[in-house]
């Protein structure tokens, strides 16, 4: 069982990985950009876009300031790659990664009674 549980956060993040990448692929082979104009007119270009890009970036907002405030938890790891890799390569890959790693660091964790 221990092993599994990694192994499952470690799948979802390598789906997330790709899942999304695709479309970002397919964004930027048409002429898409991280530059803020680009970018930010296409997340925001209409209501449902507008939600979406919301919605996302507040979870990955709550991401980012939990992992900080769970730094130097017995299985918890340094939450700066995964701070990185949210805002940078996405929040389906960054979460999955962390807690496929912090279930792996948990499992080495001597438990109390």
């Amino acid at each position: 069982m221990q092993t599994r549980v990694p192994t499952m956060y470690y799948l979802l993040a390598a789906i997330g990985l790709f899942a999304t990448w695709y479309f970002n692929v397919q964004f930027f082979v048409g002429g898409g950009s991280v530059a803020p104009g680009s970018f930010f007119g296409s997340a925001f270009a209409n209501a449902l876009t507008t939600a979406i890009t919301v919605d996302i970036y507040w979870a990955a907002l709550v991401f980012a300031i939990w992992v900080i405030l769970e730094r130097g938890r017995a299985g918890s790891p340094s939450p700066w790659l995964y701070i990185v890799l949210c805002f940078g390569v996405g929040l389906a890959f960054a979460l999955p990664l962390y807690l496929g790693r912090r279930s792996q660091l948990l499992a080495r964790v001597p438990r109390t009674a």
